[in-house]
């Protein structure tokens, strides 16, 4: 096999796998979603515009933010459901009924059987609802139960040969049996058709059309019933609807036919025929049973699955492109040029015809990643992983390979392409593009690079932040580089000019180059979009409409400058970044018409069309109100009427919604609590709230939604009071002021009592003050006398001191004179000298100093010799004397005269005496007898 044959086959084989459809958003919900059993088999929506669906295991609701499952009575498969006025009808085995709303907004089921006058039959499953004029017809496969709404009374119709289907039309109720199609008229049954076509196939559903009546058959396509006459519609579908087996069909608002099959997904034909969508398991439906279809009031389409429940937004200005079979890649690059979609991928270049549903064609030679797609000069630029290619419709140039390129910008003639080591220029010669120079002295990666003023270009580098170059004139050499130090480098950052002015993005947010002083400066009016951890990449991009567009957590958002005024307008798209399933940092959006956008993603593509988003109009209702007393269950309350809790039970949870289906539209909260706070909280996509621990009070909770950036019309509003606690109610408050009085009462008697206590008590205290100060007098007295008598006790020891003293210095002088006079010569006065001798004898006689002595000392000290007797017994009155001269302090020397002996003699008497009262060597003897 040649090169080329094989080339061939091989670009045929991509072109094949690469084909699928746009198709519009699927919302897909699993039983572990929603909380019940896998089959599905009817839909239905009320007023509210609230689902509902006949589940395996019950009655399965939705309001757009929570699923609630009530279980059917007799516990078995709910096989039927229509919401009729105020009421949910459901049939199931062996029972068929209806469910109210209770004030506190949960269902409950009346069953109707309990009113019919004839028994149901064995094993009887009501499989179909259908309401006309004033009666509900719940049909089984044996009978027909006709209930008048307004009489309460039933009809029964019961063929001869089992039902298969029971329809409406505008113009009566049909049922098919083996025997034909039955019409009801007057409460009987009437043949309408009986042709061989309609007693072999089995009606899966008819449908009224301008030509007539539309017959779908389960295994044999479609026939249209007009003028009495039975003929084939042709679809272009017939083989494979034949091959799948209908198992269910819808009419739609505009006259398309949705089929849902048995093993192949659902089929979406116009009223013509012609297929506009088949969507299966391969092309992300739940899956390929489709049990039951139904069209709510916005026009989405719900299918109740054989495992699950999926939602088609039919009306989306979304539609996916999904590559499920991973030829394609991930999008990089998109952009239409000469009537064709070119889209850069890892897996390099492919194209096809831009409004048609033609398969994607390779483009031989761009294997590889391609980074961006470039017009200009009505040439096709790709910038690639091996550098710079031309492409001509489906063919590719190879122009430039040094490097590989992330963009390129057109400026003085020339093309600048940011590569991995750098920029280069690409230049016109002789009518061709060709390299002419990488600019010198810069080798960093370029992949975000913008031209200001013709000869400076800033460059965004994820890992080193911003540079400024200033190039030579010829475009060939880096004169000077700069690298700002703020803002800082940041991860999936981002350079771009948009309006002529500089804007960079990272983590930080988003600054603006003031063109002045050539710095960067926080711009706040932007980066409020990465608040409350927005921030998923700083990736920015100027579409063709000069709109800037940023991809954040919940969003996507666009600006566009002002009509009137040189602002930014912003424009929010609830895009998630989980939906886009973009690369981080690589999100790309490109305008290939002016109503159209394509968003590259990681399987295929997204196209946004018309305006974006559709504006529905929305009423926001409060679905649940609950109380609890802390860390105890919660009890359900009304939602119709205003509430009253008591005051522990003040833990209030509010559950709210929006019946908003759309994928694409992320319905969003704001709330308010007056009575607690006044303003309205920050808008969140949570629908439920609780608050805590209330005071009591008076209140008013009122919530409003959000859908895209239309806020719904209503606030819904729920008042509500918290009671004071018992003890603080009006009762209470009045005994409390009855007992308050009595209390003072008593307090003020009390008080009295304790003031007259007090009073006597200080009276008393007084008195004993008054008896202790004259008691303190008396003992100042007693103190002075004392003082008196110490300085009178003094006075006598000095003056027996004094005294003592002089009759030692008597003594003494006497005693010299005796001696004077005993040494004297003189003969003739000897006797006259002995006279005198005697005198002084008699004068200085021991026994009487003493006497004299001790009577004065017994006048001054009259305790102490009685003391120290007692505590030696021993002593003798010598002993006893030299005490009481020591007791005056006297000295050794001082005592002699007194005892007329020798101070040596004394000595020894007081040696003696230490002996006698058994001193201790180191205490004094004077000291012991001092401190008797």
């Amino acid at each position: 096999m040649s090169i080329r044959n094989f080339l061939f086959i091989f670009s045929l084989f991509i072109s094949i796998s690469c084909f699928a459809q746009e198709l519009p958003p699927i919302a897909k919900y699993q039983s572990n979603i929603y909380g019940a059993g896998n089959q599905n088999w009817m839909i239905s929506q009320d007023t509210n515009q609230f689902l509902f669906f006949a589940n395996n295991e019950g009655l399965l609701e939705f309001n757009g933010s929570a699923w609630t499952l009530y279980p059917s009575p007799n516990e078995t498969i709910l096989r039927s459901v229509n919401c009729i006025d105020d009421k949910i009808y459901t049939g199931s085995y062996m029972d068929f009924g209806f469910w109210n709303r209770k004030k506190d907004g949960q269902l409950v089921y009346n069953s109707l059987c309990k009113n019919l006058k004839v028994k149901l039959l064995y094993d009887e499953q009501f499989w179909n609802i259908l309401p006309y004029d004033n009666w509900i017809l719940f049909q089984s496969l044996q009978r027909i139960y006709a209930y008048n709404i307004k009489t309460k009374q039933f009809s029964v119709i019961q063929p001869k040969e089992a039902i298969i289907r029971a329809f409406k039309t505008s113009k009566g109720i049909f049922y098919q049996t083996s025997e034909g199609l039955f019409e009801i008229e007057g409460g009987k049954s009437k043949m309408f058709l009986n042709d061989s076509i309609i007693k072999d196939n089995r009606l899966v559903n008819l449908f009224e059309t301008a030509d007539g009546l539309l017959l779908i058959t389960q295994n044999n396509g479609i026939y249209l019933y007009q003028n009495n006459t039975i003929s084939k519609f042709t679809t272009a579908v017939d083989n494979q609807i034949q091959q799948s087996g209908i198992y269910s069909g819808q009419k739609l608002h505009d006259g398309s036919i949705a089929l849902g099959t048995i093993s192949n997904g659902i089929f979406i034909l116009d009223s013509f025929g012609k297929e506009k969508f088949h969507i299966s398991q391969r092309n992300k439906l739940g899956n390929n049973t489709i049990l039951s279809l139904f069209e709510d009031l916005d026009k989405n389409l719900w299918l109740g699955l054989d495992n699950g429940i999926n939602c088609i937004n039919l009306q989306s200005s979304v539609r996916s492109y999904v590559d499920d079979s991973g030829v394609l890649g991930t999008i990089y690059a998109s952009v239409v040029f000469n009537d064709r979609l070119y889209i850069g991928t890892n897996q390099g270049l492919f194209c096809k015809d831009v409004n048609s549903n033609s398969n994607f064609t390779f483009i031989q030679g761009t294997k590889g990643q391609v980074w961006s797609l470039f017009v200009h000069d009505k040439t096709l630029f790709c910038g690639h992983d091996s550098g710079t290619f031309i492409v001509n419709d489906q063919s590719a140039n190879l122009i430039f390979k040094q490097s590989g390129t992330w963009k390129f910008e057109a400026n003085a003639g020339k093309i600048f392409q940011g590569n991995y080591y750098g920029i280069s220029v690409l230049e016109k010669q002789n009518g061709a593009w060709q390299f002419k120079n990488k600019l010198k002295n810069f080798d960093y990666s370029s992949k975000y690079f913008e031209i200001i003023n013709g000869n400076q270009i800033y460059v965004g580098h994820e890992y080193n932040g911003i540079f400024r170059l200033n190039i030579n004139s010829d475009f060939t050499t880096v004169t000077n580089k700069y690298k700002y130090t703020n803002p800082k480098k940041g991860k999936n950052a981002s350079l771009v000019k948009f309006n002529n002015q500089l804007y960079y993005a990272s983590k930080d947010g988003i600054y603006k180059l003031n063109l002045k002083d050539k710095k960067f400066y926080k711009d706040k009016n932007l980066s409020q979009i990465y608040e409350n951890e927005e921030y998923v990449t700083g990736k920015m991009i100027v579409d063709a409409s000069n709109n800037l567009w940023f991809f954040t957590k919940n969003y996507i958002h666009y600006y566009s400058k002002g009509k009137l005024s040189t602002d930014l307008k912003r424009n929010s798209l609830p895009i998630p970044a989980s939906l886009t399933n973009s690369m981080p940092g690589y999100e790309n959006i490109s305008q290939i018409s002016s109503n159209t956008y394509l968003i590259g993603t990681t399987d295929g593509y997204y196209l946004l069309k018309n305006s974006f988003i559709k504006q529905n109009k929305y009423n926001v209702s409060i679905t649940g109100v609950s109380s609890n007393v802390l860390n105890k269950k919660l009890i359900n309350s009304s939602i119709t009427e205003e509430g009253t809790f008591q005051h522990d039970d003040n833990n209030i949870t509010f559950s709210f919604t929006i019946p908003d289906y759309e994928i694409y539209l992320n319905g969003e909260y704001q709330y308010k609590l007056e009575g607690l706070h006044d303003d309205w909280n920050e808008w969140t996509s949570i629908p439920m709230v609780k608050f805590e621990n209330l005071p009591s009070g008076n209140y008013v909770f009122k919530v409003r939604a959000k859908v895209a950036n239309s806020i719904t019309e209503n606030i819904a509003s729920y008042s509500f009071e918290i009671k004071k606690p018992w003890y603080a109610n009006n009762f209470a408050i009045l005994i409390y002021i009855i007992l308050f009085g009595v209390i003072a009462y008593y307090i003020n008697r009390l008080y009295t009592q304790y003031h007259d206590k007090r009073h006597q008590k200080i009276i008393a205290e007084n008195n004993l003050l008054l008896e202790l100060k004259e008691l303190e007098i008396q003992k100042e007295i007693m103190n002075i006398k004392n003082e008196q008598l110490s300085i009178d006790v003094d006075k006598k020891n000095k003056e027996l001191a004094a005294s003592t003293i002089n009759l030692i210095e008597k003594t003494e002088l006497l005693n010299i004179i005796k001696e004077d006079l005993k040494n004297s010569d003189d003969s003739n006065s000897n006797r006259s000298i002995k006279s005198i001798i005697s005198t002084i004898n008699k004068s200085v006689k021991e026994e009487d100093t003493w006497n004299k002595f001790k009577d004065a000392f017994d006048s001054a000290d009259k305790d102490f010799l009685k003391k120290i007797k007692q505590l030696h017994p021993t002593l003798t009155p010598n002993d006893l004397r030299i005490c009481a001269y020591l007791r005056l302090n006297l000295s050794s020397k001082e005592i002699a005269p007194l005892l007329n002996i020798s101070v040596r003699s004394v000595e020894i008497k007081r040696y003696r005496l230490r002996k006698k009262m058994d001193l201790q060597h180191e205490q004094g003897l004077v000291e012991y007898i001092l401190n008797i």
